[in-house]
Formats: structure tokens, C-alpha cells, sequence
């Protein structure tokens, strides 16, 4: 009953807010999804990032607003060793945890907190490392996070020391993503005692510039700015999370003034909007790809042969056409052109029905069925997947091959993907999380990511040790040629089927002000205003 009433309030709350234009300012942003929960460690999906990282969490370092710059957060400052093994964080003092209905606070943040956060997802012994149901730290893991950090060490209460068993270039970038986000040990605590445990992924408690106020599950998320933030309290006084999945229904509420920010509308909706004198719209080339991941754990597509010929069976030229109208280009390899290090000597598996029809021969493949996986909502890197399913249907069918298009609800698609036997490839894709190829090469396709974010279920030694070296070099050149020689055998063994780079839109309000486009793809709302 007292679950019921809490939704009822909260879409009434919703109601009011934005129907009276009450004295509060309140912005409203009209998400594309559900987010999975609100612990951010335990996912890798932006949809649940901008609800719960974004707005309710600080990690050690950030990303300045707008770039890949990394600047202190909850560390104020840190030191390196010469030989790289060693990161010592001088901590933030005086930075509060938010006060809610369930916690209250006896103790500022302190090396106590960062240890808790980090320890839970590296030490398998933790009480906390498989503390709610299918707990898997598939960030942390994928980005071999167990074999990199020997230990952790609370130096004293405002220093902690990370130490690592080889050199990592990319650590710090790392340690600005979502899941280094870092939680409060004391409420960890007191939900433990209280038996109580699964709680922390579902009423969280962060040091962000936003607390959390409630969640009516697929409906609507709550937010009251933090007055005790320690980099300042926000413009406006109330963020709400409405969550509408269908993009025309996101534009619909745009114009009408029922919410003042919204992502991924439709390709065809751009000009509309450019149009709309109410409206601002801003882009950007987005650092992401768009793919079709094989399983190569489950024959026929456990042999190249097979995937190669089922990517020169499709027409991205025709996808390109039907759904991103304008907006996206052919993507040939798995990081986008913007990102250094990215091969542009490598040629693309070409449109070619009838070659593709004589390698499935050739493999020995016919009357070949497969399921082809949607997701059910938009994306920066696809914004339709059942259409983008569909061309590719008509595509595989053209050389003989049955395709069955399947889709879940967002989280659901998302766990049930990563499941080495799976039936199926799966339409997914990535956005950049700190600028680094790293980023994409071995937490998309490494063999630590099998079971997690590679969807594939691709190992390929030779490109996982050039992944792996690539890390524990500091030469930006020396890296370079490691990654251009990845994506070469990535390119020939054919894991996934690359579809398409995309522009970014983000269409607000023109009361909107302080916006900020991240190149990373997350959605911000610390320094954002909205006038009367």
C-alpha cells in the first residue's frame, strides 16, 4: 500500500509542478528510458548513468563540462609514482552526504567511503560483492580492473592510495567514468545491519548536486537540489526524470511545455524543430558506434566465414536512408572517426548479396534462422533499432537466411544479451566514456568483457594482447599502432556487423539555459537554469 500511495504522489507531484508553475523552478527532462537501478557500479547503460551517476554522485576526478579534460572532484588533488604503479588521492574535506527520508547522515565523506566503493567490486570476499541479485561489476571487470589494482589502501582518513600491478594509461579517465562512483560506507552500513542490503540500489545516497526523492518505476524519477552540495547548489530548486520512451510523445511534451529537455528525437522531427521559434536545438558528432554483435560462442556464427558473409549481406546505405535520415554515417570500424587512433585504412565489408550467398555456401550454411535482437528504445548511436531490425530481415532474407526480430524491456535486453549462450545477434552499441580507445576496444570486445559488455562473446588472443599492451603504454604514437593493428584483426575475424556513427540532437526548451552537450554522451543538469 505505502508503494502504491508513493507512486500516486509522485505522478501528482509531476502534475502540479509543471501544470501551475510553481514558485520552485523545477526542470523536467524527458528521458528515453528506465534506468536498471540507481548503484551505478553494477551497470554500463547510459539510460541508468544520467539517472543515478549524473545527478545523485562524484568520483574521485571529472570530466570538465563539455570535453574529456579530467579535473578534481572528490580528490582535490593526486600524485603518481614514476614508475606508474602508484596513485595517491589527497581527499576533498568537507563534503556532505545527502540527507534523506531513509538516511541521515552522521559523518562527512572521508577514505573510509572510497574504500567501500572500489573494495565491494574487487574483492570477492566482500560482504557487499554480491550483495543484490545477478550482481556482476561488468564495467570493473571488463576494463580488468581485478588484474590491474593490487590494493587499495586508506592512507589515513583523507588520503587513499591505489596500487596497481602494471601501468595503466587511461587510469585516471577511468576513474572519472560513472561506475567509479563513489557511495556512502556508512549507509552501506546501516542497511546491512537492518538486513537490508538491496536497498542501496534502490534509494540512493550520493554526494551530488542532486538528491533523491523518489521513483515510480517506468513513470517518473524525483530530484531536489542538495543545498549542502560542496561545489555549489544548483540554479534550479527540483529536477524531474519523466520517462517516455516513444520519441514523438518526447517532442509532443517538449512543445507543450511539459518537459524542457529531451534526447534522441527523431531524424525526421530534426527541421521541425529547427523551426520551432520555443525551441533550442543543439549537436554534435557523436563518439559512438552502432553495431550487430554476432555470438561466436554458438555455431554457425562461431565461424568468421559466416559473419563475413552475413555483413556483406547488408545495406547500410539503405539503413543510413530509413533511419537516420541524415543523421549518421557508415561506420567501418568499432570507434569512431573522431577518436584518435582510429585506422582509416581499413576497408569495409562491402554491399554484396550475391559474394555473401557464395560464402554461406561455401561454410556450408544453409536454411540458415537467426534471431535478431531490437532494443526497445532510442539510442545516440541508433534512434530506431526495430526499423534498423527490419532492413536487415529483408537484407538476410535476400541470400536465404530467416531472420526472427525479438526485443525485451530495456534491462531485461540488456541482462539477457550478455548471456553467453544466446540466442541471436543483438542490435547495440556504445558511446564513448573518456576519449580513450581503450574505452571501446577492450571493454566492447576484450576477452575480460566476455559474459558482460562484449556481446559478441569474442576472445581473440592476438587482438586482446595488443588491447592489453596499448594500456601500459604512456606514447600516444606507440599506442596508436597498437590500436590501428586491432582493429586490422577485428576487421578480418568480423565479431560484430558495424552499422553506423551518428550525429547527436539535443532539443530544450529556449528558457533553457547553462546546457552543456557532453562529447561522452551523458546528460548534466548541475549549473542548468530554466527562466519563468
Amino acid at each position: 500500500m505505502r508503494n502504491t500511495l508513493k507512486a500516486t504522489l509522485l505522478g501528482a507531484s509531476l502534475a502540479v509542478l509543471v501544470a501551475t508553475g510553481a514558485s520552485a523552478k523545477t526542470l523536467v527532462y524527458c528521458s528515453e528510458g528506465s534506468p536498471e537501478g540507481f548503484d551505478t557500479a553494477l551497470y554500463t547503460a547510459g539510460t541508468t548513468f544520467d539517472a543515478s551517476s549524473k545527478p545523485l554522485y562524484n568520483r574521485l576526478v571529472e570530466f570538465k563540462r563539455g570535453t574529456t579534460e579530467v579535473l578534481p572532484g572528490l580528490a582535490e588533488s593526486w600524485e603518481v609514482s614514476e614508475d606508474g604503479l602508484e596513485y595517491t588521492f589527497n581527499l576533498r574535506k568537507g563534503v556532505k552526504f545527502h540527507t534523506t527520508s531513509y538516511f541521515t547522515p552522521t559523518r562527512e565523506f572521508n577514505a573510509d567511503d572510497v574504500i567501500f566503493s572500489f573494495g565491494r567490486q574487487l574483492d570477492k570476499d566482500s560482504a557487499w560483492h554480491e550483495y543484490t541479485a545477478g550482481a556482476s561489476w561488468e564495467y570493473f571487470n571488463a576494463m580488468s580492473m581485478p588484474d590491474l589494482i593490487k590494493d587499495i589502501v586508506k592512507v589515513d582518513d583523507y588520503t587513499v592510495k591505489f596500487v596497481l600491478t602494471r601501468p595503466e594509461a587511461p587510469m585516471l579517465a577511468n576513474l572519472a567514468m560513472d561506475f567509479a562512483s563513489v557511495l556512502s560506507a556508512e549507509y552501506a552500513a546501516q542497511l546491512a545491519e537492518a538486513g537490508t542490503k538491496e536497498q542501496l540500489n534502490q534509494q540512493p545516497v550520493g554526494t551530488g548536486p542532486f538528491s533523491f526523492v523518489g521513483y515510480q518505476k517506468d513513470a517518473v524519477i524525483r530530484y531536489a537540489t542538495f543545498g549542502d552540495y560542496w561545489n555549489g547548489k544548483q540554479p534550479i530548486d527540483n529536477l524531474i526524470f519523466a520517462i517516455t520512451p516513444d520519441a514523438s510523445v518526447r517532442l509532443q511534451k517538449l512543445k507543450a511545455g511539459e518537459c524542457h529537455v529531451m534526447p534522441y528525437p527523431a531524424p525526421a522531427d530534426i527541421e521541425d524543430i529547427r523551426a520551432d521559434s520555443n525551441l533550442t536545438l543543439m549537436e554534435q558528432q557523436g563518439l559512438n558506434v552502432g553495431y550487430l554483435a554476432y555470438n561466436t560462442k554458438v555455431a554457425p556464427f562461431d565461424k568468421k566465414e559466416v559473419r563475413k558473409a552475413l555483413n556483406h549481406a547488408i545495406n547500410k546505405q539503405a539503413i543510413l536512408d530509413a533511419v537516420f535520415q541524415g543523421s549518421g554515417q557508415s561506420a567501418k570500424n568499432p570507434i569512431p572517426p573522431t577518436m584518435w587512433s582510429y585506422n582509416d585504412a581499413i576497408e569495409d565489408d562491402d554491399y554484396n548479396p550475391e559474394l555473401a550467398k557464395e560464402m554461406l555456401a561455401a561454410a556450408g550454411v544453409e536454411d540458415l534462422s537467426m534471431k535478431v535482437w531490437a532494443m526497445p528504445v532510442q539510442r545516440p548511436y541508433n534512434p530506431n533499432a526495430r526499423r534498423m531490425a527490419e532492413v536487415i530481415q529483408a537484407d538476410f532474407a535476400n541470400v536465404g537466411v530467416n531472420v526472427e526480430i525479438v526485443s525485451y524491456e530495456w534491462g531485461e535486453y540488456l541482462s539477457r544479451s550478455k548471456d553467453e549462450e544466446r540466442d541471436g545477434a543483438v542490435l547495440l552499441g556504445w558511446t564513448g566514456d573518456n576519449g580513450d580507445p581503450d574505452n571501446f576496444l577492450a571493454v566492447l570486445l576484450g576477452c575480460d568483457a566476455v559474459g558482460g559488455s562484449n556481446r559478441a562473446q569474442w576472445c581473440n588472443e592476438e587482438f586482446d594482447a595488443l588491447t592489453q599492451k596499448a594500456k601500459t603504454i604512456t606514447d600516444k604514437a606507440e599506442r596508436t599502432k597498437l590500436y590501428e593493428e586491432a582493429q586490422v584483426i577485428f576487421k578480418e575475424e568480423a565479431p560484430w556487423a558495424t552499422i553506423a556513427h551518428s550525429v547527436v540532437f539535443m532539443p530544450m526548451s529556449s528558457k533553457v539555459s547553462g546546457y552543456v552537450m557532453d562529447p561522452l554522451g551523458g546528460h548534466w543538469f548541475d549549473g542548468v537554469d530554466i527562466s519563468e
